[in-house]
């Protein structure tokens, strides 16, 4: 396989979490900003997919069962030396942290956390392990009639510009992301806001509201709610 053909693999990402919904908030935040992810919902399962398979970067949880995160992380170890792992875990205990490294690993993250706070974390290691990542994320976003460009917070309709808060174009990307795809509430409301609170619930109810007044300068684009599970950012 030559480098070129290496440069458009995406990175791929081992994930061991106990908890389901919280795994699998992960496995697709982690998807849908353009890693291959695998789920595993315990240190045994992490092994086992770790040993038969081809990773780039693991992030595992310390508390699971039948195998806890720093054991996973001292196998791992003995099998590559050098790839990045992230410890995931409920404590803040300066013995766990101690004992986190001890084990192999490269940061510590302490639940409850923002996903955008754990992928900036990711980015950092594989910039330090891998150089460039793989695949470039995508910033701009054709929304029927309207450009939309994450990196500059502005959305484009008729040449004209309409410039977006923080939240806004945090949320708008997300639902470009997974344009005509479900976008889970609680997976939107971890990675902008941190948590997915009742309060928090209701200010992203707000800015949903008027993303939709936005959009409004081409009636084929929606944003569809789903309720008590997501929303859905229709395109033609």
């Amino acid at each position: 396989m030559d480098n070129q053909t290496k440069q458009l693999e995406p990175i791929r990402v081992l994930v061991a979490e106990d908890d389901p919904n919280l795994g699998t908030i992960l496995k697709e935040f982690l998807e849908a900003k353009g890693y291959k992810t695998s789920l595993a919902i315990n240190g045994v399962e992490g092994w086992k997919q770790f040993a038969n398979g081809e990773f780039d970067c693991c992030i595992l949880d310390v508390m699971m069962p039948e195998k806890d995160g720093f054991t996973l992380a001292k196998e791992i170890r003995t099998a590559d030396e050098s790839i990045p792992i992230i410890f995931l875990t409920a404590k803040s205990m300066k013995d766990d942290t101690i004992e986190g490294f001890k084990s192999g690993g490269d940061d510590y993250i302490t639940k409850p956390f923002s996903m955008e706070e754990l992928l900036l974390r990711l980015k950092a290691i594989l910039r330090r392990t891998k150089g460039e990542e793989k695949t470039p994320e995508k910033t701009v976003f054709e929304l029927g009639e309207m450009k939309f460009d994450f990196k500059n917070q502005v959305l484009k309709s008729n040449g004209d510009e309409r410039h977006l808060t923080s939240k806004e174009n945090a949320l708008l990307k997300m639902l470009s992301q997974h344009s005509n795809q479900l976008l889970d509430r609680s997976q939107a409301l971890l990675a902008i806001w941190g948590d997915d609170s009742y309060f928090n619930s209701r200010s992203m109810d707000v800015y949903i509201a008027k993303l939709r007044k936005y959009l409004k300068e081409d009636e084929r684009v929606k944003i569809i709610n789903e309720h008590g599970r997501g929303f859905r950012l229709i395109l033609p």
